[in-house]
């Protein structure tokens, strides 16, 4: 595997800057940026132009991770040449929340192969189920094969989301590679660094991934009660303030979700995933120093996987870590990109970008879910 980066601050600069790239012959581009970089079609142009036949993968953000660190309005690409791993692209249109399991299942039907090894997947961040997505893809392809991913951002704002495939750049599309052969090396880690605090809600009344009443009370009111004067800042500053889902015996099931939006005609809160019925809810905070350490715990979670060495060369982590621990974090957030880039070495290109959702197994061998307020981390390699 040989892989190479550039970073560019507008689509002017980007047929040279690609240009570098062109060396490696790469079939695989991944592509994180602004979404004003997306939503120009000479963008996606250039991108093919540079890179014919290449698969071209990625998605918009709410902050771009490179070798050097974490950015803000500007675009990432890196090329990977693979010697003994196939690609198998697969994209489909999302028609809305409801249309969130459909939409994987579709994308699953696409990417059945009988070598298949991987998946990687990138969804809108907005008007989307994201779990449903999961369950529809898994349904398919089946719960050994990893899956991993996130869905997009948009610098904070949740408005409009883009993503980049074979049809090239969409606002509702649903994208997805699909790797293949034995020499492929895939490793995976998610961690939160999160705690909660308070007693635990009880979910009186949800559907799918709206949430109408915790202990019988509307949700948003209950939840405006806890975040005091951050109340109103909603729905952004709910990413400082996600839930922990809890089952129906108060047991931790490792999974977080976040506010996207609020609805003060009904007192719902949307969260960015499947709520469990008849569990219960508890609200979590965090410190910086707890999310770094999160973040090095999900890069070492992945070392360990396959006998993965520290400083092995010609490797490609693709980072994909929540917006609320970006805010959280506010200056300090190029830390938890070094804590992974010091498990991993040198010899690790570094890529990745701040979601509204991350899609990783809790551990190898178990089944993958969406994440939120994660840091997740994907380390490919061949053998």
């Amino acid at each position: 595997m040989k892989t190479g980066q550039v970073v560019v601050r507008d689509v002017a600069a980007l047929t040279q800057a690609v240009a570098t790239l062109q060396a490696i012959a790469p079939q695989w581009v991944l592509v994180f940026g602004a979404t004003s970089f997306f939503a120009t079609p000479a963008f996606v142009d250039a991108l093919r132009e540079a890179f014919p036949g290449a698969v071209l993968l990625g998605c918009s953000t709410a902050g771009e991770i490179g070798r050097n660190g974490v950015d803000d309005d500007t675009c990432v690409v890196t090329a990977v040449h693979l010697d003994h791993v196939g690609l198998k692209s697969a994209a489909t249109a999302l028609q809305g929340m409801d249309d969130s399991r459909a939409a994987g299942v579709r994308i699953g039907e696409q990417l059945q192969a009988v070598d298949l090894r991987a998946v990687m997947v990138f969804g809108p961040g907005v008007a989307i189920n994201g779990s449903a997505l999961v369950d529809g893809i898994t349904s398919v392809i089946g719960d050994n094969i990893p899956l991993t991913g996130g869905l997009a951002g948009d610098g904070g704002a949740f408005q409009r989301t883009w993503t980049l495939g074979p049809a090239g750049s969409t606002d509702n599309g649903v994208v997805a590679v699909g790797l293949t052969g034995a020499g492929l090396q895939f490793c995976h880690g998610s961690f939160g660094g999160w705690e909660p605090f308070g007693p635990a809600r009880k979910v009186t009344r949800c559907e799918g991934n709206v949430l109408f009443e915790l202990d019988g009370e509307p949700a948003l009111e209950v939840y405006k009660r806890y975040l005091g004067d951050y109340a109103r800042g909603l729905p952004a500053s709910g990413l400082l303030f996600p839930f922990a889902m809890l089952g129906g015996n108060h047991d931790e099931i490792g999974l977080i979700r976040t506010i996207l939006g609020v609805s003060e005609a009904d007192g719902s809160l949307t969260l960015a995933g499947e709520i469990i019925p008849d569990g219960f809810l508890k609200l979590m905070h965090a410190s910086t120093d707890s999310l770094v350490n999160g973040a090095e715990a999900a890069a070492e979670a992945a070392m360990s996987m396959q006998g993965a060495a520290t400083g092995e060369t010609g490797r490609l982590a693709v980072l994909v870590s929540c917006v609320g621990r970006k805010l959280v974090m506010g200056e300090r957030v190029d830390e938890e990109v070094e804590a992974v880039g010091e498990v991993f070495g040198s010899g690790a290109m570094l890529t990745g970008f701040y979601s509204y959702g991350e899609i990783s197994p809790f551990a190898p061998g178990v089944s993958c879910k969406l994440h939120n307020q994660t840091m997740t981390v994907t380390l490919i390699g061949e053998n």
